[in-house]
């Protein structure tokens, strides 16, 4: 049976992902936390008179955080947590409504790399931003809207042998019989917004069930967009915790990590690298002395892994088999995929060892290609010692993903342990 502890976090979990169906609707909920736990936003259009205790900035989809030390010298640096705020998805493209034989259809983009399939037969809602033509964005979200359908086995013999999903003609998902309910419009009377001022819109689909706890022993979790809100979700209570410390305590919460980064808010781009530089010029640490702070500091690029699957046990080193609610993976790969050194390993273990929390390695079987983080580009681009660590996922990039309760717990701890100075 799981810990009391572990049981109130995952509720928060599951309350903070049922939040969140969107990284914009993520980045707005940590924004509304911190904000009542006595942060203060900043505006990146203008100057930070002010670095220094609790504050945070929002660039679209992704939200940086940070808490200074009492004081700073020569010996500071910073403590970073690296995380990413969307998941595998269905984007809504532009004119989207088509009718075919009375069903009212969306054209839908694949975000992502998803488990596809896992999206067949599940009640999904839409949610996202509109932006109308002034620059006003308003975030929106519906409920259970909307649907991907299965052909029946009937009208096609050899579908539990052969599975072949394409991409444009079967994952489109419909939302009405009624052939004058227009999808944008309909978005647009839910925000309160006109439908003519709608210039353009970043929209998703989510599954709705609710996230739950089950198993004889309440051992288990399922939820959607696991990878990679447990990460945000448990730096975010970690930083709700956290008091000032030797170093700059920075979370830093990316977006577009699912499809390769290289955006102005995702782990490419700059937004980490500039919060650092105004952060250090506000605490007087100018040219090489910001320098010297990056060579003082680390990062735990903290980001989901693989649990060992009973029935795919083939498919994980024979060696190393992580199991649910056995602690967060210190993740490693000989070609970098992930960043983890001996340097960033051992600074993981002393984080979990003074938090009394358990860890577990994780590497691929040599067979089978490796995924990558935010942590190799974190660490070219700042140069900074990053580690590769994350809960244990079943089904990862599945619509509906698997944890262990005592997982986020023990990483929640972990993250606080790495914050303090461990």
């Amino acid at each position: 049976m799981p810990s009391d502890s572990a049981l109130e976090l995952i509720a928060g979990f599951g309350d903070f992902v049922t939040s969140s169906p969107t990284s914009y609707h993520a980045v707005a909920e940590m924004a509304a936390q911190l904000t009542s736990a006595g942060f203060t936003a900043l505006d990146e259009k203008t100057a930070w008179d002010d670095v220094a205790g609790a504050h945070f900035v929002v660039r679209d989809g992704a939200l940086i955080a940070w808490l200074t030390p009492d004081s700073v010298d020569d010996q500071t640096g910073f403590r970073i947590v690296g995380s990413h705020t969307d998941s595998p998805a269905f984007k809504l493209k532009p004119n989207p409504v088509r009718t075919v034989e009375g069903w009212q259809q969306f054209g839908a983009e694949v975000y992502g790399g998803g488990l596809l399939n896992s999206w067949l037969d599940r009640e999904l809602g839409l949610a996202g931003r509109l932006v109308t033509i002034d620059g006003t964005v308003t975030l929106v979200r519906t409920g259970p809207i909307a649907r991907i359908a299965q052909l029946a086995p009937h009208l096609d013999r050899s579908v539990n042998d052969n599975l072949h999903l394409d991409r444009q003609q079967h994952l489109m998902p419909f939302y009405s019989l009624d052939p004058g309910l227009d999808i944008e419009e309909y978005l647009c009377r839910m925000a309160r917004i006109d439908a003519s001022d709608l210039a353009h819109h970043d929209v998703f689909t989510f599954p709705t069930e609710a996230p739950a706890v089950f198993g004889p022993d309440e051992e288990f979790f399922a939820s959607s967009r696991m990878d990679n809100l447990s990460s945000v979700y448990a730096s975010l209570r970690a930083l709700l915790d956290a008091e000032p410390g030797p170093d700059v305590v920075v979370l830093a919460a990316f977006d577009h990590e699912e499809v390769g980064s290289s955006t102005r808010s995702g782990a490419c781009g700059p937004f980490l690298e500039d919060v650092l530089v105004r952060l250090a010029e506000g605490m007087g640490m100018m040219g090489d002395g910001y320098r010297a702070m990056l060579a003082r500091s680390s990062c735990l690029s903290a980001d989901a892994g693989h649990a060992v699957h009973p029935n795919y046990v083939g498919m994980f080193d024979p060696n190393n088999h992580p199991v649910l609610n056995g602690g967060p993976l210190l993740k490693i790969n000989a070609n970098q995929r992930y960043a983890t050194d001996g340097v960033g390993g051992a600074l993981w273990k002393r984080a979990c060892e003074a938090a009394d929390v358990p860890t577990q390695p994780f590497v691929s079987n040599n067979a089978v290609p490796c995924g990558s983080t935010t942590g190799p580009l974190t660490a070219t681009r700042l140069g900074i010692t990053t580690v590769d660590v994350g809960i244990p996922l079943v089904s990862m990039h599945s619509a509906r993903e698997l944890c262990g309760v005592e997982d986020p717990w023990y990483f929640t701890r972990a993250i606080g342990a790495y914050w303090a100075g461990a």
